[in-house]
């Protein structure tokens, strides 16, 4: 008989590969292992990427992220999903109908349309597939331009709240609205937490830190959320686990130097 202790919390992370590190699978691997949990990934397409921006985006074809998916899918089994880079209406569709396929329900999706260099990261005719799969995920984690894209309108510090919520319910799932966009007030940031499920919001502040290396931050901190949801952490309990890990990473990385751009976080730097 299975020892039960003995079993992996695990995280999926679907998502692009970033080949300067600091953002895409490589940030969602680093940070899910940080949070103690064993991530595994599937693998949307792979970027010419460093610091200073992502100058070519090659997708992964469509009948390997297929096999990419059936062979962990059929294999592992996941606490949490984190979905982030989905380019295209086809890599969006594919992903959609494989985690119907498996019946998987808790998934985190990142919304992932602009990186931190202002370089788009999906097509234009694909925000339509990506608004119709937003139902399907349990959280998402937009940040003010991407949240703008989804409502249409502006977002400031006064109206996250509404903003949150109007979010929510348009796309029936919970929303945490990240902050970082609006930049600081009263020496923090806020970030908005709406659980769909009780029609509730939470504000979230930690202390803000003045620097530039925020790059994959977006990344970092959806996945964190699904490796403490993997942990068995309520949803409330998990953002707010993640958004101070991802605080604590950001403080830890302020003063490091890589490259000549925006750097990373520092996900291991917490010991």
């Amino acid at each position: 008989m299975e020892n039960l202790k003995t079993r992996y919390c695990a995280v999926l992370t679907i998502a692009g590969s970033d080949s300067g590190g600091c953002a895409g699978i490589q940030a969602d691997i680093k940070s899910i292992s940080a949070c103690g949990v064993f991530a595994a990934s599937v693998i949307t397409a792979t970027t010419a990427q460093n610091t200073q921006g992502i100058f070519d985006i090659h997708p992964i074809p469509i009948v390997h992220l297929e096999k990419q998916l059936d062979a962990v899918l059929s294999d592992i089994a996941f606490g949490a999903i984190k979905i982030g880079m989905l380019h295209s209406s086809e890599v969006i569709e594919t992903v959609a109908n494989k985690l119907a396929q498996y019946s998987i329900n808790n998934i985190v999706l990142d919304p992932v349309m602009v990186a931190t260099s202002g370089d788009n990261l999906i097509v234009s005719d694909a925000i339509s597939s990506l608004k119709d799969f937003l139902p399907k995920a349990r959280l998402i984690t937009p940040n003010i331009p991407e949240a703008e894209l989804l409502i249409g309108h502006p977002i400031e510090l006064k109206n996250l709240k509404n903003s949150a919520s109007e979010i929510g319910r348009l796309y029936h799932t919970s929303v945490l609205l990240k902050g970082g966009h609006i930049g600081s007030h009263e020496n923090q940031i806020t970030d908005t937490l709406y659980v769909y499920e009780n029609d509730e919001i939470i504000t979230i502040k930690n202390p803000w830190v003045n620097t530039k290396n925020t790059h994959g931050t977006g990344c970092s901190l959806s996945s964190s959320i699904a490796a403490f949801l993997s942990l068995g952490y309520n949803l409330e309990d998990a953002v707010k686990k993640g958004c101070h890990y991802i605080n604590r990473a950001i403080t830890q990385g302020e003063m490091k130097i890589l490259g000549k751009g925006n750097g990373p976080i520092n996900h291991f730097g917490l010991k």
